[in-house]
């Protein structure tokens, strides 16, 4: 089951009801049962892009004495009225007292109506049940970041080059507007540039560029050794890290 994350300027009554339904209660529970843990997607961080459907996975993990029995839909809730559910979850003991109940759910951002101002800190609605009838509910058991995917380019120039002279460096941050469906270039953030000698595993940071309005990167470096340029994001709050594939140059 799917509830679709919807913006305030898209159908903003109905999503409106559909968070204030759940707002208007309090946190509780009775005897001992417990939330321990709250995953989503792996590692709390969530990318959705313009085309692709992406699969959100929840996991909430649960203690009681009596052992754990089920979980209700997960809802999951950020800003804007963004809102989504998951089926119903699977719970599975990892020991005579505690479970980890597992459900998901799918945005597509072509139906899914997301605005830009949804992306942020989501919170996860648990609702757990033990075997001997305790229960917890929480409305923010867990939270994670729910961020519009990002795209980076690299090209360094001249290639091959000799050694000593100057290679320049351009690139292009852009992060997905989910209004528009397209990509659009990514102001004003800090990106660092990145060097991998050839034969070896680990990129090293030259220095850090600002994007431009445009989101265009540009930068010149001295040419030393054969080996890769990239250019490599962070991430914020509201977008997702990213790095560029190396170019590589050849140093002659």
């Amino acid at each position: 089951m799917r509830t679709r994350a919807i913006g305030a300027g898209v159908l903003g009554a109905l999503a409106l009801s559909a968070v204030a339904v759940p707002a208007a209660q309090a946190d509780g529970g009775t005897g001992d049962t417990t939330i321990t843990k709250v995953v989503v997607d792996g590692d709390n961080k969530v990318s959705v892009g313009t085309s692709a459907v992406k699969t959100i996975k929840v996991s909430v993990t649960a203690r009681d004495d009596s052992g754990i029995d089920s979980a209700e839909s997960f809802s999951l809730a950020g800003p804007d009225y963004g809102f989504l559910t998951t089926g119903t979850p699977t719970c599975t003991a990892v020991s005579s007292t505690t479970s980890t109940c597992t459900a998901s759910v799918t945005v597509d951002p072509k139906v899914d109506y997301l605005s830009n101002a949804s992306a942020g800190t989501w919170y996860v609605d648990a609702f757990v049940t033990a075997n001997d009838y305790d229960y917890i509910w929480s409305q923010k058991a867990g939270s994670f970041k729910f961020q519009r995917a990002a795209q980076l380019t690299v090209n360094a120039s001249p290639e091959p080059v000799k050694k000593g002279k100057a290679i320049t460096v351009t690139g292009k941050l852009s992060r997905a507007n989910w209004e528009t469906l397209k990509y659009a270039g990514y102001a004003g953030q800090s990106v660092k540039l990145q060097y991998r000698k050839k034969g070896t595993s680990t990129y090293t940071t030259l220095k850090t560029v600002t994007s431009s309005s445009t989101g265009g990167l540009s930068t010149t470096v001295t040419a030393s050794a054969d080996g890769y340029y990239r250019y490599s994001f962070a991430g914020t709050s509201t977008t997702a890290a990213v790095s560029a594939t190396g170019d590589y140059i050849d140093v002659q």
